[in-house]
């Protein structure tokens, strides 16, 4: 992947400071450290960083068509380039490289606006029609790569990071506090709303076209499932077997392309190794693996993941944690996500990205996304229990029974939403996401409250699928962790952002378009049967791994929470954070409440009830984002470096 910036005169055609978009580059090197070009006209700017995977001498940008009418800037890969690029040639398209970034003018020529439905594998593209002084920014269908916008003076500018807007010196980091509160209730930042007043994300699936000086979002792309009986259903599931393994095995292929060599992460679980046992079978030989070994910061996978490594021939490299270490990398973490980051293991992750950078690679596949097309998490298996008991004693009962586990976390219910407050329908992401935000009510200021004004957090979600009412109980919360959790979480602060601050490039085999478009329309009991999830994916694991490894029990990779920051060994900001002072001078948390919470939990034994495991959730979140108004909104907190002065933020 690369990183991408630009600007666009929504007025005119006055020209961009060359120096400006020069620093939003400088600021964002990072993801592309190989090379750097520019195209500028009047009234437009794009910039490119680039990372050199695919034609590494050729494959320099922004680059153009024939008449250089039409320009790209590119972040991602186009999977299926090779095969493309031969369709385009045959249809008498002339192309200078073999990179597939010049691909996208020449799809452009043939499919105009349809050109992004057209397109596979994971990007965010500016695309310039110059005779019809036309922008396309636009990402990817899941949201693996980000693009990021913000309007000031008249001009649009875009970036792959935050920080290159903040760097153009025209955009102020201001906190947007409904951003908070979508983060103190879906554990994780929005789709498309930031924690910065004025900036935006392109959210996953949609495009934006900016033609004089109008801008229009439009939505490509959608995840759809068949209504509720209609899934496919088979008399023998073997073909489903075949036809799963089949379609993995060309998404592993395709990712496994490119002009440098490409590695594995590995947790030892099912997704990463079955990931690692098909891209060794069609690479032809071992690929070289790497895993995190917690230390006393949670469960540690390191046995399961040297065992799956051995079993597959592949050389293992492991990064060892502890909570010290943890906590010693947050602020980088903080610094890369651009967000406050609930999930301790993403600081982990940073550090595993490092280490796959010094070793010399840039390029890791991840068993990510299997466990949102085929029900892996255990919240799904909860949730069919959920269901089987409302069956039985009644929406009611089942509703009773949910006012009484919230009333553990305290408050009154004034800010909880509607029962069913999803696309409206109740999935098993709303039960979580009550629980979690009751702590609000809790530790919020009651100025936080006056800011918030009544603002829903559920208003920002992006669930306008007409359709999700017909679909199956279970495909409604896959749908929504799609839309959520995914984008959100795990292809930002645990992928994009932690990977690419080492300029290391993700890739995701379990977020194939056909892979996904095959879970999606298959019953859910081949995701979820009985106490078994990933139920197929199990059986296509069986062909190439031993029974062990494809029937072992799912174990999400988690490090220890707050204990990792409010232990005995604390670093010294922890308490700078969370001093009255700080805590007044951002005005988003009571300190007294805070104060509270943190000596209550002080005499709680870890993670033995309800009440103490969401309140450690919350405690990590009130630090998380104290560090993030620290490092972005102006300092002042702590004894650590800001965004303007840790040089972090422009790691080369």
């Amino acid at each position: 992947m690369c990183g991408i910036a630009g600007a666009i005169d929504l007025r005119g055609r006055r020209a961009f400071p060359p120096e400006r978009l020069a620093t939003m580059l400088k600021a964002i090197a990072h993801r592309g450290p190989d090379d750097q070009g520019v195209h500028a006209e009047p009234g437009l700017a794009l910039g490119s960083n680039r990372l050199a995977i695919v034609d590494l001498l050729g494959g320099h940008q922004p680059i153009s068509n024939e008449t250089d009418e039409l320009w790209v800037a590119f972040n991602g890969e186009l999977f299926d380039f090779p095969e493309l690029r031969a369709q385009l040639a045959a249809r008498g398209h002339h192309l200078a490289t073999a990179c597939d970034t010049e691909l996208w003018v020449h799809l452009y020529e043939e499919f105009g606006e349809q050109v992004f439905t057209r397109a596979t594998g994971q990007f965010a593209v500016s695309l310039w029609d110059q005779p019809q002084r036309t922008l396309y920014l636009a990402r990817d269908r899941v949201g693996i790569c980000p693009l990021h916008y913000a309007e000031h003076d008249g001009w649009l500018l875009w970036a792959s990071e935050i920080k290159a807007l903040f760097a153009s010196g025209m955009v102020v980091p201001r906190p947007d506090v409904r951003g908070i509160n979508y983060f103190f209730t879906f554990i994780s930042p929005g789709t498309t709303r930031t924690c910065f007043e004025g900036i935006q994300s392109l959210a996953p699936g949609h495009y934006l076209r900016i033609r004089n000086g109008r801008m229009e979002v439009r939505q490509y792309w959608d995840l759809d499932f068949p209504d509720a009986g209609d899934e496919r259903r088979y008399a023998d599931p073997q073909p489903a077997v075949d036809e799963l393994e089949h379609l993995l095995r060309r998404a592993v292929r395709r990712r496994l392309r490119g002009d440098v060599p490409v590695v594995s992460y590995i947790s030892g679980g099912l997704d990463s190794t079955t990931v690692l046992g098909l891209s060794s079978q069609e690479a032809g030989h071992p690929l070289r693996a790497f895993t995190i070994s917690l230390d006393q910061a949670g469960q540690d996978e390191r046995q399961h993941a040297t065992e799956s490594a051995a079993v597959l021939g592949s050389p293992l490299t492991t990064v060892t944690m502890n909570r010290r270490q943890i906590a010693a990398r947050y602020p980088d973490l903080i610094s890369a996500a651009e967000s406050p980051v609930l999930d301790t293991s993403c600081a982990c992750l940073l550090r595993l990205s490092e280490a796959v950078h010094d070793a010399g690679y840039k390029v890791a596949l991840t068993g990510e996304g299997a466990d949102e097309a085929l029900a892996g998490y255990p919240w799904f298996r909860a949730e069919r229990m959920e269901n089987r008991i409302g069956r039985w004693c009644g929406q009611r009962v089942l509703r009773l029974l949910h006012r009484a586990l919230l009333a553990t976390i305290g408050g009154n219910g004034a800010h909880r939403p509607p029962w069913a407050a999803m696309g409206g329908v109740r999935t098993v992401q709303q039960e979580w996401a009550e629980l979690f935000a009751q702590t609000r009510e809790r530790l919020f200021s009651a100025g936080m409250w006056e800011q918030l004004g009544g603002h829903s957090p559920y208003a920002d979600l992006d669930l306008a699928n007409p359709c999700i009412a017909r679909w199956d109980l279970l495909n409604r919360s896959l749908y929504v962790g799609y839309k959520t959790m995914l984008p959100g979480l795990l292809l930002n602060a645990k992928g994009d952002r932690v990977a690419m601050h080492s300029s290391v490039e993700t890739r995701y085999p379990f977020l194939d378009e056909d892979v996904i478009s095959f879970c999606a329309a298959i019953a859910p009991e081949y995701k979820l049967n009985g106490k078994t999830n990933k139920w197929l994916l199990r059986r296509v694991a069986r062909k190439i791994l031993p029974p062990a490894i494809a029937n072992r029990r799912k174990t999400m990779f988690r490090a220890t929470m707050s204990p990792t920051f409010l232990g005995p060994d604390r670093p010294a900001w922890v308490d700078q954070l969370l001093s009255p002072e700080s805590l007044a001078r951002t005005g988003y948390f009571d300190p007294h409440a805070v104060a509270a919470v943190r000596a209550w939990q002080s005499r709680q034994p870890h993670w033995r009830t309800v009440r103490s495991f969401t309140f450690d959730i919350a405690m990590t979140a009130v630090i998380a984002t104290q560090l993030w108004h620290h490092i972005y909104c102006g300092g002042e907190l702590a004894e650590l470096p800001t965004r303007a002065e840790s040089s972090l933020l422009t790691k080369p």
